[in-house]
């Protein structure tokens, strides 16, 4: 089979599509933080746990995606961008979907119950942090568009635009972090010291998440500036 038909059949018609679809499962897994949270104020733990299933499901899908990206992405293909900053991009995506999982896993296994006065501000939060991988889906699949334009033009405009937003949105989910960190500190001492302690891990982590996607917003502009 001449090697052209090779790179198809792994790769379709683009290197980029099995990065785009490997930004969406990650967006998959952390969209479920939403339903999982609430299932969590609820304390409803089996609606929580199969929630925490299908973030593990997308997790593992994900690190499947990633492993065949790896081994297929052949060090002798003819690029117009690095092998390397294709597969660090992968990588930077794949510890969003890690972060979810660790999230899920933790409040679940300690079934932490977080303050009701905490409930709307945290969900807030939270839908701030998932955003933030939205909007790296959303760049991402703009990497066709750039290969097609040659990483010039209106193109390269429109993906800094949305890696400018990207960073404002992970902005706004510190600003939010450093809001809840003190509507725990308000309350810690009416809290038990360990749930506490917890409870600002897991705000951390939130937070973390929104960070590791910012960052395939910044490995783009790696691209960009090439």
């Amino acid at each position: 089979m001449p090697t052209s038909n090779i790179l198809a059949s792994v790769f379709g018609r683009s290197p980029i599509g099995p990065i785009q679809k490997h930004i969406t499962t990650v967006h998959q897994c952390a969209l479920q933080l939403e339903p999982f949270f609430q299932a969590v104020f609820a304390e409803e733990w089996e609606t929580a746990c199969e929630v925490q299933q299908e973030i593990t499901k997308f997790e593992h899908e994900a690190d499947a995606i990633k492993r065949s990206i790896r081994r297929s992405l052949p060090k002798s293909l003819f690029l117009p961008v690095p092998r390397t900053d294709l597969l660090e991009i992968v990588t930077v995506q794949d510890k969003v979907a890690n972060r979810a999982k660790d999230i899920a896993g933790l409040v679940l296994g300690r079934k932490m119950v977080i303050p009701e006065s905490m409930h709307e501000a945290f969900i807030t939060y939270v839908r701030l942090s998932i955003a933030t991988t939205a909007q790296a889906l959303k760049a991402i699949h703009e990497l066709d568009e750039l290969l097609e334009t040659g990483f010039q033009g209106r193109e390269v405009d429109l993906v800094e635009k949305m890696v400018e937003e990207l960073d404002n949105i992970e902005s706004e989910t510190d600003r939010d972090q450093v809001k809840i960190r003190r509507m725990l500190f308000d309350l810690e001492q009416t809290l038990p010291p360990v749930d506490v302690m917890f409870l600002y891990q897991i705000i951390e982590w939130v937070g973390d998440l929104a960070d590791r996607a910012s960052r395939v917003g910044s490995y783009l502009q790696l691209l960009l500036a090439r």
